[in-house]
């Protein structure tokens, strides 16, 4: 597997480097693993092929740079550097069993089966197609554009108009899309999907407007992951001290639909393949801290862990704390 962080400098500018702990190997012809990811494409060669035509001797120090104490900054791993609107932010949902009963207790204490359930159920019966075959169609969800994503130490927002914000410990795939229309995944991620589960508990309808916040993803993405078996943990910090904590289990055996079905209900859309967009989907959570009815606070910390996927993703919370406002629109 090979492991690539995206870095900015204010002098030196923008880099792709290599994981190579505790250093990263900076490349030297692409800027981006976008860029990269084209060119590789247009090549019809593998990404780490490429890749690996222009790794150059040129190291940072990771450790430095992952806590914060050096010129360099970690970017999100994968976006779309040239236009962000063309990165689109999306997901799917009740694809584990725990979101599934988290979403239920969402329902009350219903006496019978609710759409929630049904839906993880329709997964369960028809989420692993034979090859060459299609099957049941997932729940769908979108986030937003490339403007919302965030890398490693950066805070996820909570707006003034929303009711929480909540940690969403997820793996995301990243996808580019080539001349021909075909989508091509460039690797897997880790990431944050946060949303505001407040909201969604006030009637599960609500769902789209809550998942309408920032993510983060990183601080790796990983070419050529397995996504068969995925452990990890979750945690939340507050001042210091972990105040939460959970084991995560999340991959294909302990999804209802298989990655290639998500992959398939996300593309088949022609909207989603549009020549040189960028796309990243969030494949579901199976922990959240929302089940054991955690109250995130401003400057709380949030990390992601999963195994084989790097280091791990740490961000704060920030609340925006200003009363709303209605928005005034004005009228042509």
């Amino acid at each position: 597997m090979l492991h690539l962080v995206q870095l900015s400098h204010p002098i030196h500018g923008r880099r792709v480097a290599v994981v190579d702990e505790p250093h990263l190997r900076l490349v030297s012809q692409f800027t981006s693993v976008y860029d990269a990811a084209v060119a590789a494409i247009g090549a019809g060669q593998k990404l780490e092929q490429r890749l690996g035509q222009q790794r150059t001797s040129d190291s940072l120090a990771y450790d430095a740079i992952y806590d914060g104490r050096s010129g360099w900054k970690l970017l999100p791993p994968f976006d779309h550097p040239h236009e962000s609107s063309r990165c689109f932010v999306t997901g799917t949902g009740l694809t584990h069993r725990a979101s599934a009963e988290n979403r239920q207790s969402m329902h009350g204490a219903p006496t019978t089966e609710t759409d929630s359930m049904r839906m993880y159920r329709i997964g369960l019966e028809g989420g692993r197609p034979e090859p060459g075959c299609v099957g049941a169609s997932p729940e769908w969800f979108y986030k937003g554009v490339g403007s919302i994503v965030r890398g490693h130490g950066q805070p996820l927002d909570v707006p003034n108009h929303g009711d929480d914000g909540g940690d969403e410990a997820e793996i995301a795939g990243c996808y580019v899309v080539g001349d021909d229309g075909a989508p091509y995944r460039v690797g897997l991620v880790q990431g944050n999907e946060f949303s505001d589960h407040l909201m969604e508990a006030k009637n599960y309808l609500y769902l789209a407007q809550s998942k309408l916040r920032s993510c983060s993803l990183g601080p790796e993405l990983v070419i050529g992951a397995d996504f068969s078996d995925v452990a990890g943990e979750a945690r939340l910090e507050r001042a210091g001290s972990v105040i939460w904590r959970g084991p995560l289990a999340s991959g294909e055996r302990w999804m209802c639909h298989s990655l290639a079905n998500l992959e398939h209900h996300h593309f088949k859309h022609a909207e989603h393949q549009r020549a040189g967009d960028a796309h990243v989907h969030f494949f579901g959570a199976d922990l959240f801290s929302f089940k054991d009815r955690i109250v995130l606070q401003d400057g709380d910390e949030m990390v992601v862990a999963f195994q084989g996927f790097g280091r791990p993703l740490r961000n704060s919370i920030r609340v925006d704390r200003a009363p709303p406002s209605p928005v005034a629109v004005g009228v042509l």
